[in-house]
Formats: structure tokens, C-alpha cells, sequence
């Protein structure tokens, strides 16, 4: 065999095998993979060309047909520590299936926080012509991306910008701290703790907002005593737990910001004697379920939709008609209540 043959061999198969191999050209080939229906193909033809591509196990060159097209089916999601965290990764899980199920790839990038990694990642994602993006944040925080993003349809997930000109998914987190401090109402307590994060930031405002909605709807005064802020951390909720349970009035029912600190009010809870739930009920957010469910008892938590914001994000940009933008509605998903032992 000379060495002419031996390459023809060993390369892959192209349009033009295929074309061989049916019978027709090299165009009907290609209207039969895009789908072409305004020329007239017999199902015979159609499916003699089909057969031929299994047989040869050609695959089309995706970058060429997508400059074709003007379709990449491909959407990308650029993260500040999406990747690393260990509850967040649901946002990138959700956006996954979701766009597997419309038959489209996704494209993750992984910034760390660094602005040049950022502008290198939307560079890469808009010469491979995404269809869409998501620009996505470890916790609920307000962003300021690159310029540059709304060269393509795009959805900020868990983040939003300060003038919300962009289209946003994020946790609501009133309802949160609503249902957070419901769930301990329902159960019969009317002194209802809550320790909160010290660090200024949406949770830390709208979980607040949502306990003493909750207080109101059903007649409950709000105590200011009884809400404590301190560092998201098991050492300081201990400490702000020892302090509210050594009053004379102490609460029968902690709310915790998050599951962290859930963590050291246990810990106080037991350091003084008392029993979960029985002396003292205690509620999480989150639903970090390394911590939540390896608790004793099991903590009561409410979780954030991660998994949800992403699936939802990669649904907005599916429904878009092609060449057009999201309009910048804030959407708000409702966190749900995670029922365990400790309520």
C-alpha cells in the first residue's frame, strides 16, 4: 500500500464519503443534516444519506456549521467560585440538564475573581458564538461584569447589578427568612431568636426583613433583644447563643442565618444541658447538607435554589427569539423549607 492510500485511509471520513457512499452531492448531504425543507428531498434520499453517515460514523464539522447556521447551540457561564463551592455547584448542575435538554452544550469558566480570566473567558465564549450567557456569583451579592457581556443575550444568576439593567435570577430571600421563622411559629413558639450575619450584604437584610414579616402576620411583637449579629461562623453563633439563653426571657426557638452557625448554637444548646427540639428548636438556611444533615438531631434548614437558578437562567435564554435580549426583570425564586428533627 503506498502512502497515498494508507492516509486516505486513516483520515476521517468527510462530506464528500458520504456523499459517495449515498449516491448524491455533496449539497444534498448538507440540506439533509441542516434540515432543509425548502428544497425537495425524498424520505429514500434522506434516509439513504442517513445511512451512509452512521455507516462512516461522519460527524459535521460543528464551528463551520455553525458560522453557516448562525447557530452554535452552545451557551456559556462564566462563575467568580461557582465551581469550588460546595453547595453552589447545583447553579452549574441545573443550567447543565437544562440545556442538554434543549440539545445544547454548555461552556463553564471558572474565574476565581480575576477580571483578566473573565475578559479571556468571554473572549473564548463569543469566538465560539454562545447563544447565550450566564454570568453567575457564589452568594447573592451585587456585580459589576465586563462591559463586554451584552455582546450576547445574557442572565445574571445569583447576582444582580446596582442600576438592574440586567436580567437577574436570585434566592428571595424575605420569603426565606418568612418561611424560616413560619415553620418555628406553626410549631407553638412564640419567642423566636434570630442570629444573623454581621457583614452587610442582601441575606442579611432580606432574612431579617422576612422574621419580622412573619412576626407581624401573626401577631407576634419584634423584639430587638432577641436578634443578634455576629461573624458567619460556628465559634461566634456559640457565643451570641450562650447570651441569648442565659437571659430570664430566653427564646424557646433559634432562627440561624445559615447553616454554619447552626452549627455552634447546638453546641451552646448542649453545653448548657438543653435538648433539640425539646427545650430548644433551631432552624438553618441553605440546606448545606455536609452540615445539615449530619447533625443530631437532623437540622431543620431552608434551602436555596441553586439548582433552580441555573435551570432556570439556560429556560429564559432558550425562549429567546433569535437576535433579540431578555428584558431586565428581576426574577425571584422561592427558597423551600427542608423539614428535619430539630423544629
Amino acid at each position: 500500500m503506498d502512502d497515498q492510500s494508507r492516509s486516505k485511509r486513516n483520515r476521517p471520513p468527510s462530506m464528500y464519503d458520504v456523499a459517495r457512499l449515498a449516491g448524491v452531492s455533496q449539497t444534498t448531504v448538507s440540506f439533509v443534516v441542516n434540515n432543509v425543507t425548502s428544497v425537495a428531498i425524498s424520505q429514500e434520499t434522506r434516509d439513504r444519506v442517513w445511512a451512509a453517515i452512521h455507516a462512516l460514523g461522519w460527524r459535521p464539522n460543528a464551528m463551520a456549521r455553525s458560522l453557516r447556521t448562525r447557530h452554535s447551540q452552545t451557551l456559556g457561564l462564566i462563575s467568580d467560585q461557582v465551581v469550588t463551592s460546595p453547595y453552589a455547584v447545583r447553579i452549574i448542575l441545573g443550567a447543565q440538564e437544562a440545556a442538554w435538554a434543549g440539545q445544547q452544550m454548555l461552556l463553564v469558566v471558572n474565574t476565581s475573581g480575576q477580571r483578566d480570566i473573565e475578559q479571556m473567558a468571554l473572549q473564548f465564549m463569543m469566538e465560539r458564538r454562545v447563544e447565550g450567557l450566564m454570568y453567575a456569583a457564589m452568594y447573592h451579592h451585587e456585580v459589576t461584569p465586563p462591559p463586554e457581556l451584552v455582546q450576547a443575550p445574557v442572565v445574571l444568576v445569583n447576582c444582580f447589578v446596582a442600576d438592574r439593567s440586567l436580567p437577574a435570577i436570585m434566592p428571595d430571600e424575605v420569603q426565606g427568612g418568612y418561611t424560616a421563622t413560619e415553620a418555628l411559629i406553626r410549631r407553638g413558639h412564640r419567642r423566636i431568636a434570630f442570629i444573623n450575619e454581621i457583614i452587610p450584604m442582601p441575606a442579611l437584610f432580606g432574612r431579617l426583613e422576612g422574621y419580622r414579616q412573619a412576626l407581624a402576620a401573626y401577631g407576634l411583637p419584634f423584639d430587638p433583644a432577641l436578634v443578634r449579629s455576629c461573624h458567619s461562623n460556628a465559634h461566634d453563633a456559640f457565643v451570641a447563643t450562650l447570651a441569648l439563653l442565659e437571659r430570664d426571657d430566653r427564646p424557646t426557638a433559634i432562627f440561624c442565618f445559615n447553616d454554619k452557625m447552626a452549627i455552634g448554637a447546638y453546641d451552646a444548646i448542649k453545653r448548657l444541658g438543653l435538648r433539640i427540639p425539646q427545650d430548644v428548636a433551631v432552624i438553618g438556611f441553605d440546606n448545606l447538607e455536609l452540615i445539615a444533615a449530619q447533625l443530631y438531631p437532623p437540622l431543620t434548614t431552608v434551602e436555596l435554589p441553586h439548582y433552580e437558578m441555573g435551570r432556570r437562567a439556560v429556560e429564559l435564554l432558550q425562549t429567546l427569539p433569535a437576535g433579540e435580549s431578555l428584558p431586565p426583570i428581576q426574577h425571584y425564586l422561592p427558597c423551600p423549607l427542608i423539614e428535619r428533627e430539630s423544629i
